[in-house]
């Protein structure tokens, strides 16, 4: 960063943003003048709002701290509860089998990535889980937990020796909230990712930006790089529309599932090929408007459609 007269600042936490006199202030008092502004504050991981579920046998998992707190919280347990099943959630059961703990996923949905997916690929998913013995509690939730015992919303009571929450993220919007930006689930942008005010653009997870005629906010690692690519070029004066499609990819037990476009609102779904055998590719229609597709072993019949999204 020093040779490319960056200024790196660490451990510096940005409190106020004034797009009148286009400046920054931090915690410790410091101030920085702007010519043009990236808002990337991303996201973080959503908690149950229940007492006791913030005790130390509780994590969550969002960055590489989370990740080293749980492995180290981990280390002598044999059973942990993972709440939630979405993508990191069950790729997190994953990732425990293979650490030899006893899984169970906690979730109030009837089947798994169905919403996203489609019912034959999530089944798919929810049948290598159950192959490889995670333990599913469907159409329930956590209810109560005093540490090493998990009550569930439809009464049963699961021993543990740790909980992991996976029930989502929230976007990091309370700087730009409260310098006056337009805030809908995230800093709405438009498709040069520029907020309503001038100079001050916004991306990655925090972003709600145009696409396929809506908004959408995307929370994919990929994305929000190619999303800051862009807004460098932008805040260089390029005038660059963001239009590539959302991409990302999930691991478990060994196949991996990558997924490309927008899966909401899709209301039909073709399948050619045999999951079973990691080999499928599914596309996701709006009515008769391709907007999502998913591939185990097929990634470069994944790529090819992308030019259609």
């Amino acid at each position: 960063y020093a040779a490319q007269n960056i200024d790196l600042r660490l451990n510096c936490e940005v409190t106020q943003l004034d797009t009148r006199t286009r400046r920054v202030s931090t915690r410790r008092g410091e101030q920085f003048d702007y010519d043009a502004l990236l808002l990337a504050t991303g996201a973080e991981a959503a908690r149950i709002p229940l007492p006791r579920f913030d005790l130390p046998n509780v994590f969550t998992l969002r960055t590489l701290a989370d990740a080293r707190a749980l492995i180290a919280g981990v280390e002598h347990a044999q059973t942990i509860a993972v709440i939630g099943s979405g993508f990191i959630g069950m790729e997190a059961a994953s990732a425990l089998r293979a650490r030899g703990l006893a899984v169970h996923v906690v979730t109030p949905e009837a089947l798994p990535l169905e919403r996203i997916l489609g019912a034959r690929l999530a089944q798919h998913l929810l049948g290598l889980h159950r192959s490889h013995d995670v333990q599913f509690h469907l159409q329930t939730q956590a209810e109560h937990f005093d540490g090493a015992t998990l009550r569930l919303a439809d009464g049963e009571t699961l021993a543990v020796d740790a909980l992991l929450v996976g029930i989502g993220v929230r976007p990091r919007i309370q700087l730009a909230d409260a310098a006056g930006l337009r805030i809908q689930n995230g800093i709405v942008v438009d498709d040069r990712l520029r907020t309503a005010v001038a100079n001050v653009y916004a991306a990655g997870d925090v972003a709600r930006y145009p696409h396929a005629g809506g908004m959408a906010r995307v929370e994919h690692w990929v994305h929000a790089q190619r999303q800051g690519q862009c807004v460098a070029d932008n805040m260089l004066g390029f005038d660059r529309a963001f239009t590539d499609p959302p991409f990302f990819w999930t691991h478990h037990y060994g196949s991996d599932l990558r997924y490309l476009g927008h899966g909401s609102g899709w209301n039909r779904v073709e399948v050619d090929g045999d999951p079973a055998a990691n080999d499928c590719l599914a596309r996701y229609y709006r009515d008769d408007v391709l907007v999502a597709a998913a591939a185990i072993g097929r990634d470069r019949a994944l790529l090819a459609l992308q030019v259609q999204l």
